[in-house]
């Protein structure tokens, strides 16, 4: 892993001595977290690019800044890929993270105090799926669900909680759930109360988009995943 191809070493020997440092960590280490997967070397050239050097707020040829014509195709490049790659008829590249593509779905579709159902973070959830740690679980009423004693989702408690409480969304996801998800059960759970499904799939996007874990989106009402974890991209 080459940390030095601008010759930081003689720049800046502190900042470059602790890159080098990690470097040595990351390739002496085998990593098993999903997000903290390796990127290949066109990413991090990418990622070290002029690109950089642009803003580019707003859509592609809807900017509120000049110059922007070769973002406009990248951005475009991008969403077709994205399209493509898990089947789907619309696509929005520009979340930083995953966390930040969560906060606009839930901004779009729901107000301060919704009910939603989430996974519980100590069953398998995520933080953004209504911890009391982080803006979901502050701004909205999130009711959890869990696993069964096999390790499967709980469906019919799942059923029964979204009887209960009425939610406006359920929250389909996780960061460490080792079974597949039955998305079309998951649809017709919300279709039953009439909720948005909403589902997160940045854990196993890549395994998706090579056909082994099923796909959400002909059952989800929208989708979020991150670019980096299975999928092997930047950050995002």
């Amino acid at each position: 892993m080459n940390v030095d191809c601008y010759n930081l070493k003689n720049y800046d020997f502190e900042l470059w001595n602790y890159i080098h440092q990690e470097a040595i960590r990351q390739e002496e280490h085998i990593e098993l977290i999903a997000s903290e997967n390796y990127v290949s070397k066109y990413v991090m050239y990418l990622q070290g690019s002029l690109l950089t050097n642009k803003y580019a707020e707003g859509y592609p040829e809807k900017r509120y800044y000049g110059g922007c014509s070769y973002i406009d195709k990248i951005e475009s490049l991008a969403i077709k890929r994205a399209k493509s790659l898990f089947n789907a008829d619309y696509a929005n590249v520009q979340p930083h993270s995953g966390s930040q593509a969560n906060f606009a779905v839930y901004s779009a579709l729901l107000k301060p105090g919704d009910t939603v159902l989430g996974m519980d973070l100590k069953q398998g959830g995520h933080l953004t799926h209504g911890s009391s740690a982080n803006f979901s679980g502050k701004i909205y009423n999130f009711v959890s669900y869990g696993v069964d004693s096999s390790g499967e989702i709980d469906y019919k408690k799942l059923s029964n909680l979204s009887k209960l409480h009425n939610p406006k969304m359920i929250v389909g996801g996780f960061s460490s759930y080792s079974r597949f998800v039955d998305w079309k059960k998951m649809r017709e759970i919300s279709d039953q109360i009439g909720a948005y499904l909403f589902a997160d799939i940045a854990h196993v996007s890549g395994l998706i988009i090579a056909g082994i874990y099923p796909n959400a989106i002909p059952y989800a009402h929208v989708v979020t995943s991150t670019t980096h974890k299975t999928l092997a991209g930047p950050r995002g």
